[in-house]
């Protein structure tokens, strides 16, 4: 339930210019109002992200994970101990339901994967909303990029 793997050729270029650690964790915190997670502690090694903390909420997790993972040079990311309040309380009582992410491919359009994924084009808007620190231009998103598709009622 904890490693997602990511391109590790695409995304935002933030390595390799000093404290990779400090570089991931501040695009997390700079990508959210308020505080996203509380002790949050990241680890960059060999292409690998490892996150701990505890998230406000699913959401935000998920969130969080897409951030670290779209950032060129990172192949996956390590969430065993990135936590949510509900996870804690559920202590294995019952399954946290598995993220849907999808990476984009070239040529794909936030309306041709709403109208895959969901049969309704129009649904984007569902998709950008779910990944508002992810996606900062519905019209720029790239090959690799990694996003979540959330549940819809």
């Amino acid at each position: 339930m904890g490693l997602f793997n990511f391109f590790k050729d695409a995304g935002k270029k933030l390595l390799g210019s000093g404290n990779d650690d400090e570089a991931i964790k501040n695009e997390i915190e700079s990508s959210f109002e308020g505080e996203p997670v509380q002790g949050l502690t990241v680890s960059v090694e060999d292409g690998i992200v490892t996150l701990a903390g505890v998230a406000q909420d699913n959401d935000t997790r998920e969130k969080v994970i897409l951030i670290a993972g779209n950032v060129e040079g990172v192949e996956s990311v390590n969430a065993d101990q990135l936590l949510t309040p509900e996870m804690i309380e559920a202590s294995n009582e019952r399954d946290i339901p598995e993220p849907t992410f999808y990476t984009i491919q070239k040529g794909d359009t936030l309306w041709a994967i709403a109208q895959n994924h969901y049969g309704d084009g129009n649904k984007y808007h569902d998709i950008v909303a779910a990944n508002l620190e992810v996606i900062k231009d519905a019209d720029k998103i790239y090959p690799g990029q990694s996003i979540r598709l959330p549940e819809l009622a």
